[in-house]
């Protein structure tokens, strides 16, 4: 049994962290709440997502898994207004998710989860951590998109720091340590991303909100913040792009 009903804006959030890197993605479904993970094709990129029961309306479930396409999902959902309340129903019978919006009904075929890989989350020591607001972030890598395809991320104990160079033009992003909510590094690490993936991984988050970027010497980045009002949390991992001298 699954059958809830929630804002719609709780469900465009959940398909904003997921579909930048996956079409399709298992849904892990409990009485408690719902969570998935899941790995881009290049496996170059990982999400994990949790969003408690009581971030919706009205929740009822058994344990259950659902493999859904997120592009259906978004499209049926790209008709509901924000704020809009959603019902979404399982038909075990027909192997169906029944979203309704209003008096819109739409039953979406479900995909095989038994194909579906179980993807497993490498637990990273990473040494610095900086908790910055979204907007202050997503500033300086709109500013990088327009002059490299990635970009370099620092921390030591006084600052975080971001920096794209291309051919002829370089950004630079410091915030001293009295402009992050938070700065924890015992010395200076810095690792190269791919700006495509970074700007999907944040864009999800309002612009006041926090965003908790941990980091190594030319490790993965884990990027972690909350949605739903608190009562989700959503964790990235993303790979390194290691440059040769």
């Amino acid at each position: 049994m699954f059958n809830v009903k929630v804002k719609s804006d709780v469900i465009k959030g959940i398909i904003d962290v997921t579909s930048p890197l996956v079409n399709e993605a298992k849904f892990n479904i409990t009485p408690k709440g719902i969570s998935l993970k899941a790995v881009d094709p290049a496996h170059v990129a990982m999400v994990e997502l949790t969003i408690k029961n009581t971030a919706f309306e009205e929740y009822k479930s058994t344990d259950m898994e659902l493999g859904i396409d997120l592009d259906k999902l978004s499209g049926i959902m790209r008709l509901a207004n924000s704020g809009e309340m959603v019902s979404l129903e399982y038909d075990e019978k027909s192997n169906r998710l029944i979203v309704k919006i209003g008096n819109l009904v739409r039953r979406m075929g479900l995909i095989d989860t038994a194909g579906m890989p179980d993807s497993k989350v490498p637990n990273l020591d990473l040494p610095a951590k900086a908790v910055i607001t979204a907007s202050e972030l997503s500033k300086g890598v709109r500013a990088s998109e327009a002059v490299s395809d990635h970009l370099a991320l620092s921390v030591d104990k006084d600052a975080f720091e971001l920096f794209a160079e291309g051919d002829t033009d370089t950004v630079n992003l410091k915030l001293p340590k009295d402009l992050l909510v938070e700065l924890n590094a015992s010395g200076k690490f810095k690792s190269l991303f791919s700006i495509d993936y970074f700007t999907n991984m944040i864009k999800p988050v309002k612009a006041e909100e926090p965003i908790t970027i941990s980091l190594g010497n030319d490790n993965p980045i884990r990027v972690d913040f909350d949605f739903a009002g608190k009562k989700g949390h959503v964790t990235y991992l993303l790979a390194p792009r290691i440059e040769s001298e």
